[in-house]
């Protein structure tokens, strides 16, 4: 008998006993003898049997299975939304099932057969950045098993969510660089398909709009936010015939982008041109200078997300009304866009 995959039906074998009175054994069910659980156990121990906790939830009904899936987990957005969403689980009893679609549907598809495969109870995701339709997610609700989304979802879908106020940080953003004295302020876009661009672009034209401020289709570069299309875009801007005064990205990685170019070109970060990122990424404090950026409330996000599934665990019928959950985003001024205030650097750049 192999040490490494000994079975019920192989302790049952070897003691000459039924599998229910083993299996009863190794649960201390009353209704076996002392003895002879004494003996399963010492069999258990010699042979290095390990029990299939999986198979057993199975039988019960339940897998203890959360599947999450994320574009990616580089980074601090989606890390601290994985703290928020473990933490949450773990108390209630449930293991969480990773899958990653590295920004690509195809892959995405793939992840979903595996976590319905694997019998998960729930699933929570954040779209890559290619999706651009629900089909392959209608597997899950078909079994009525909980979806969430969270943080990026298609533009248009009545389904469960918990997001930032992505429109509101945005609109603080460009408020901020238009009162450090900011008056052509561009924007790095992401895919409008996806809720979190569309809506911190509409935040950008309509700050502009509110300031008296017109939205210039050559101030808009639409990348996918990765740090190459910062420099990209930051050297288009810089040789437009009267580049911007300022940037307001949707990403800090397109951001960070766009302040290797002006370093490089020896322009000064915010004199010449001032920077915003979203997101809080860690390396956003720890640049030379610092990037304003805004939270995104990730831990807080990853808890809700979970807090939401279990709501719509709850609900026998299995027909999940869609809620909405929007949390909050907070501005956090640092050195890349200050021009007019710098003394308040120490006071607004506690975290």
């Amino acid at each position: 008998m192999a040490a490494n995959r000994a079975s019920i039906a192989d302790l049952a074998k070897k003691l000459n006993i039924s599998v229910s009175t083993v299996s009863r054994a190794l649960n201390n069910h009353t209704s076996i003898s002392e003895s002879t659980r004494k003996k399963v156990w010492q069999l258990a121990k010699e042979v290095n049997y390990q029990p299939n906790h999986l198979a057993a939830a199975l039988r019960k009904g339940r897998s203890n299975l959360l599947g999450v899936m994320v574009p990616h987990i580089e980074g601090h957005f989606f890390s601290s939304v994985m703290h928020g969403i473990e933490t949450v689980a773990s108390k209630v009893g449930f293991n969480v099932m990773i899958c990653q679609s590295n920004e690509n549907v195809a892959s995405e598809k793939k992840n979903i057969e595996s976590l319905l495969n694997a019998q998960v109870e729930g699933v929570l995701v954040s779209l890559a950045r290619n999706t651009h339709d629900f089909k392959h997610f209608e597997k899950v609700s078909k079994r009525a098993i909980p979806l969430v989304f969270f943080d990026r979802v298609l533009e248009g879908l009545n389904v469960s969510s918990v997001i930032i106020d992505d429109y509101l940080g945005a609109y603080q953003a460009v408020t901020h660089l238009i009162e450090q004295g900011c008056q052509r302020i561009a924007h790095f876009a992401g895919p409008q398909h996806l809720n979190i661009y569309k809506n911190r672009q509409r935040g950008y034209q309509d700050a502009l709009q509110a300031h008296g401020l017109s939205v210039e289709d050559d101030l808009i570069f639409t990348c996918d936010m990765k740090t190459e299309d910062g420099v990209e875009g930051m050297e288009k801007l810089l040789a437009l015939a009267v580049p911007p005064d300022a940037v307001f990205s949707a990403s800090d990685f397109s951001a960070v982008g766009a302040m290797q170019v002006l370093k490089a070109r020896q322009l000064r970060v915010p004199h010449d041109m001032a920077l915003v990122g979203f997101s809080n990424e860690t390396f956003t404090s720890l640049t030379e200078p610092r990037i304003t950026s805004v939270d995104q409330r990730c831990e807080q996000m990853g808890q809700s997300a979970v807090k939401l599934f279990l709501e719509m665990l709850e609900e026998k019928s299995g027909e999940f009304s869609p809620r909405r959950i929007v949390l909050q985003p907070e501005l956090l001024i640092r050195e890349s866009s200050l021009r007019l205030q710098p003394h308040l650097i120490p006071h607004v750049t506690a975290r």
